[in-house]
């Protein structure tokens, strides 16, 4: 008793000013510095097979580290980090993949994110790299020449079907709580491979749509169009959005294309966009949001960072998309938040 109410006393009593007690607990700024640490495992377990080799079977540890050709330490790294993120389930000294695993790692589902996790090993993320993109304000690309437009066409490929792989889980999700029965036509503006088309005409049976993109992008939609079925349904367009005009539609969708411009160029294409509808027609922008007053989410603060990458790109507010709207003439403007970290804002023209 004596000893807690000493503890106690110690609590309380002033410190010199040299070392005041610090007023929360300091885990927010820790987690940021050890995050590069624990969020570089998960490419590194990717890459070295963890998540193929654990489909459909539970392994020791040992035969994990055995099978990976790592040795213990390391092997048991990856494996708390993945314990700890959820994909991976112990139980009784064996590990197993969790149903969050094997959604978006295993190649076999139709929701793989693996490569674009293979894309994201060719790009530099090291401290250096964004020191140099913060201080210099430009986008850091990859140092790579392409002697040739076959080069070009095939890093467009490569990049169209990494991009694939992280957009076809949002593009099942937010056809949902987007009401789309009486629309008979999308177009899906550097709509890439077509993952939104296909999401959002596999929810709508009536919709059909049109991706627009460049050709060699075309190429790799019409290849998971037809893996669909949907080619009765799913067009493609050889079109540079920023040049070409717009064939007719009742609805513009742009997803992850207005965080890759400075905000100028963003309001150019939905401004086209308004020209381009017909009364009554619709825009859905598919973006991750920051809070309306640019306080978080953390994970939104994060993505913005690595928009340094982008020629000026940039995350915004549900408050900025739907002031852009607005200042085009759209009307009936709204944020409807989808389950993950993407929302729509929608706005009809009058």
């Amino acid at each position: 008793m004596t000893e807690g109410r000493q503890n106690a006393k110690d609590e309380t009593e002033p410190l010199p000013d040299a070392m005041r007690r610090p007023r929360a607990d300091g885990s927010a700024v820790f987690d940021a510095i050890l995050a590069p640490g624990g969020y570089f495992a998960l490419p590194i377990a990717h890459q070295r097979g963890l998540f193929r080799l654990l489909e459909g079977q539970r392994l020791t540890a040992a035969e994990i580290s055995h099978a990976l050709e790592l040795k213990p330490r390391p092997a048991n790294a990856l494996l708390a980090v993945a314990t700890s993120l959820g994909l991976l389930e112990p139980s009784d000294d064996r590990h197993a993949l969790t149903p969050l695993a094997e959604d978006y790692l295993l190649e076999s589902s139709p929701t793989y994110m693996g490569f674009f996790l293979d894309l994201g090993l060719v790009v530099d993320h090291s401290y250096s790299a964004y020191d140099q993109a913060v201080a210099s304000d430009s986008s850091q690309p990859p140092d790579q020449d392409f002697a040739s437009f076959e080069e070009q066409a095939e890093r467009a490929r490569v990049f169209t079907r990494g991009m694939h792989s992280v957009s076809v889980a949002p593009a099942l999700i937010w056809p949902n709580v987007v009401d789309l029965a009486d629309d008979r036509l999308l177009l899906d503006i550097g709509g890439g491979s077509g993952a939104h088309s296909i999401g959002a005409c596999l929810r709508w049976r009536e919709l059909h749509a049109i991706v627009l993109d460049l050709p060699p992008v075309c190429d790799v939609a019409d290849e998971f169009v037809a893996r669909q079925g949907l080619e009765g349904r799913i067009t493609t367009r050889h079109a540079d959005m920023w040049a070409d005009p717009f064939p007719p539609a009742d609805v513009h969708f742009y997803s992850n294309i207005l965080h890759d411009w400075p905000p100028e160029k963003g309001q150019f294409l939905v401004e086209k966009s308004f020209q381009a509808l017909e009364p009554g027609g619709r825009i859905l922008l598919h973006e991750a949001l920051f809070n309306d007053d640019k306080t978080g989410l953390f994970r939104i603060a994060a993505f913005n960072m690595s928009m340094l990458w982008a020629a000026g790109g940039r995350q915004h507010s549900g408050h900025e998309l739907s002031t852009m709207l607005a200042d085009v003439g759209f009307q009936e403007t709204q944020v409807i938040p989808t389950p993950g970290y993407y929302s729509i804002v929608t706005g009809r023209k009058p």
